[in-house]
């Protein structure tokens, strides 16, 4: 993604001109053989037609290449040389190993890129639990300032996350609605259709609850749960979402049985394909979770009562990223006593693979209603993709490399709230740990494990599909 995100950037004029970008990583190779791998890239994953000669050839020539390994610290001097003086200013953007954060903090502060024009954007996976984020935290703060350190959470950049704060705090008819006393539930399902992919090693050491629940879910339960802001600035919105990720009520071993779902996907068919279970995949036996469902609570006086249904999954029959809105039914139906049934209104905000907004509303069937009268759901519908059909749907690092360029951080992770989620998290796997819960065997295919749907129905609720 980044890449050819920094190419559309660039193709709309946003970069500025003298603008240069320094790759670095342990493989061996020169300018050119960099700049032609990356013209591979691009034609490979941009939309199709997007890819122009002309604009390509101009963002190319921004391109070098300097080969290095984090663990040794003598190849520093020879990436500063290429980066040029960090005056001008320098937007690091570190992706790698949790292992290697220290070393090559240390060998980019040894070297002069750690000075105060220097901003460090910082990739995945952070730590596997609240101690080992605490010494990336403090690995990083020994030389770049909280100010001066983005770290990234690439749902924070798709267009929908962040309509979902103009949903709220730009339509004077949902926030009076918003809160326990009219919404019944929430519901945040994240489905992947994929397995692995190659990446059992890390996914083994990780499973569902820290490679999505940790960072992507709780950072999307944060913005539907969160305060008005009292202005949108990146102090106001991330200390509301740090208010709600300490209010989340810690899930115990006694919680387990009724608030906590595991699974691991087994063989089965992804359409007319077979496909084969995670251990296959894995080649090993593993109690990792693929599928994770929690029935969360945040005890604060707005949601008091309402619960927050977190699902994901790998192996799901559709790729989806959804939150659901659950609103609660009238308090009284006037139709009743003419046949007619209500039904409660529901928010459904998908943000992939399809960027939308989807209110069901109540509405009179025509007719005469000698029978009686009859009421139907009607959805109303915004799909952002028609109604902003003039506008380029851009890559979600699109906006966080261009806010990374000029310095705005509302819409990256804050240390603290990087520490409240690992809390929970760690608070949960302690609860996994002293109940015994195992995964629970699903379909590659299905909708994930019987226990999932329990989680709900036990409490009147469906999953929306």
């Amino acid at each position: 993604m980044l890449l050819p995100s920094l190419y559309g950037l660039d193709s709309d004029g946003l970069l500025p001109d003298d603008l240069t970008i320094v790759g670095t990583a342990r493989t061996k190779l020169d300018d050119a053989e960099f700049r032609a791998r990356a013209e591979a890239a691009l034609q490979e994953h941009l939309p199709e037609g997007f890819f122009k000669a002309d604009v390509a050839e101009r963002f190319l020539n921004r391109l070098s290449y300097v080969a290095l390994d984090a663990t040794d610290q003598s190849g520093f001097p020879a990436l500063a040389q290429a980066v040029g003086n960090p005056a001008d200013g320098v937007a690091i953007f570190l992706s790698t190993a949790p292992s290697l954060f220290k070393p090559t903090i240390d060998g980019l502060a040894a070297a002069g890129l750690a000075s105060d024009k220097v901003r460090m954007a910082l990739e995945k996976p952070l730590g596997s639990d609240l101690e080992s984020s605490r010494q990336i935290n403090d690995a990083v703060a020994s030389a770049f300032p909280e100010s001066r350190t983005f770290r990234i959470d690439h749902y924070l950049g798709k267009e929908t996350v962040q309509n979902l704060l103009a949903l709220r705090f730009a339509n004077v008819m949902f926030e009076p609605l918003w809160n326990a006393a009219h919404i019944d539930h929430v519901q945040i399902s994240i489905a992947e259709t994929v397995g692995v992919e190659g990446r059992g090693d890390y996914y083994d050491t990780a499973g569902a609850l820290r490679d999505m629940v940790q960072n992507h879910m709780l950072q999307l339960l944060a913005l539907v749960a969160m305060e008005p802001p009292a202005t949108f600035d990146a102090t106001a919105v991330r200390g509301e979402k740090v208010k709600v990720l300490r209010s989340l009520r810690p899930i115990t071993a006694e919680c387990c049985k009724n608030d906590i779902v595991t699974g691991q996907f087994a063989a089965g068919k992804m359409g007319d394909k077979d496909v084969p279970g995670y251990a296959d995949e894995l080649g090993r036996s593993s109690d990792t979770e693929t599928f994770v469902g929690i029935k969360a609570h945040v005890d604060n006086w707005r949601w008091s009562g309402v619960p927050f249904y977190l699902r994901t999954g790998k192996r799901m029959p559709r790729r989806t990223t959804e939150i659901v809105i659950q609103f609660k039914n009238v308090p009284h139906n006037i139709f009743s006593a003419r046949g007619a049934v209500t039904q409660a209104n529901t928010l459904l905000i998908g943000l992939q693979p399809e960027e939308t907004i989807r209110m069901t509303m109540m509405a009179k069937m025509p007719g005469l209603d000698r029978e009686g009268i009859r009421l139907r759901e009607v959805p109303l519908d915004l799909g952002l993709a028609n109604a902003f059909a003039d506008r380029r749907r851009r890559i979600a690092y699109e906006r966080l490399l261009l806010d990374l360029i000029e310095g705005d951080p509302t819409l990256f992770v804050r240390r603290d709230e990087v520490e409240a989620q690992w809390e929970w998290i760690d608070g949960i796997r302690a609860a996994w740990a002293e109940s015994g819960l195992k995964p629970e065997a699903y379909a590659a295919g299905s909708s994930g494990p019987p226990s999932a749907f329990q989680l709900a129905t036990r409490d009147g609720v469906t999953w929306h599909e």
